[in-house]
């Protein structure tokens, strides 16, 4: 069972889009898919069909109920979205941070450090599922320091804008201690997404990150990855030929998940 958290710590990069179509990407291969939205907004929540007033997330990860008792199908109508299970968000997230500190005691006792809650709570998780898949919010908060310990890899869906690449050393810096102290052999993938290619100051940038960090191949800012998300239909049932398509692609191959 591999863990992928998508995160980064500022918000409008891609990362819900990328977690569905990864989510999606790897249940064509019949592999059993896990997701967890762990932000409050439950966009990507949204997008798989499941709206809910309350998750109990909070709960589950303070030990109050069990995994099987958050988790509900996907509700996309294509054949793979039977191998897609979901622990859904809600505004009801937001309260985590309160929830944490009030079961600060029994953290504790049962995991001691907070940050250690999400990678204990997913021992349920073994021999049921292949992939983890963990959408994350835009701020450096409990959710993502949670979901990076918990990862096996982490991909950071960055634009190829000054604003986002600056965001980049922040978050590099705490993945750097999570790797020194909680998850030594976690890895990153630096994700170009919503790349305009026409612009030249874009695609100067792509290359200064180039310089600074291994970069995947670049993920496009077209019409049809909106749609795919609007229609909640992934980019591989756009038509193999499709410029969407073909970086989604490119991207699975450098990551080895093109071939499952």
């Amino acid at each position: 069972m591999e863990v992928i958290t998508v995160g980064n710590n500022k918000g409008g990069v891609g990362k819900t889009m990328q977690c569905y179509q990864l989510a999606c990407h790897l249940a064509s291969r019949s592999k059993k898919v896990l997701v967890i939205d762990l932000d409050s907004q439950g966009n990507l929540s949204s997008t798989f069909g499941v709206n809910i007033q309350r998750t109990l997330i909070p709960e589950w990860l303070i030990g109050d109920v069990k995994l099987a008792d958050i988790t509900v199908p996907s509700e996309g109508k294509d054949d793979f979205h039977q191998y897609i299970t979901l622990v859904p968000a809600s505004r009801h997230l937001a309260n985590l941070s309160k929830l944490l500190i009030l079961s600060e005691t029994e953290v504790r006792k049962n995991a001691g450090r907070k940050e250690r809650l999400l990678r204990m709570r997913l021992e349920e998780a073994k021999g049921k599922f292949d992939y983890i898949v963990i959408d994350t919010p835009p701020m450096l908060g409990d959710e993502l320091i949670m979901a990076l310990v918990a990862a096996d890899r982490v991909l950071v869906p960055t634009q190829a804008q000054d604003y986002s690449i600056d965001g980049l050393e922040e978050l590099m810096d705490t993945f750097e201690i999570i790797k020194d102290t909680e998850n030594p052999k976690l890895v990153f993938h630096i994700v170009p997404s919503m790349v305009n290619m026409r612009r030249k100051i874009e695609r100067q940038r792509l290359e200064e990150l180039s310089q600074t960090y291994e970069i995947t191949p670049a993920i496009r800012n077209l019409v049809q990855m909106q749609e795919s998300i609007a229609l909640g239909r992934p980019i591989f049932k756009m038509g193999k030929g499709s410029k969407g398509c073909q970086d989604y692609e490119s991207l699975w191959k450098t990551l080895g998940l093109s071939e499952l």
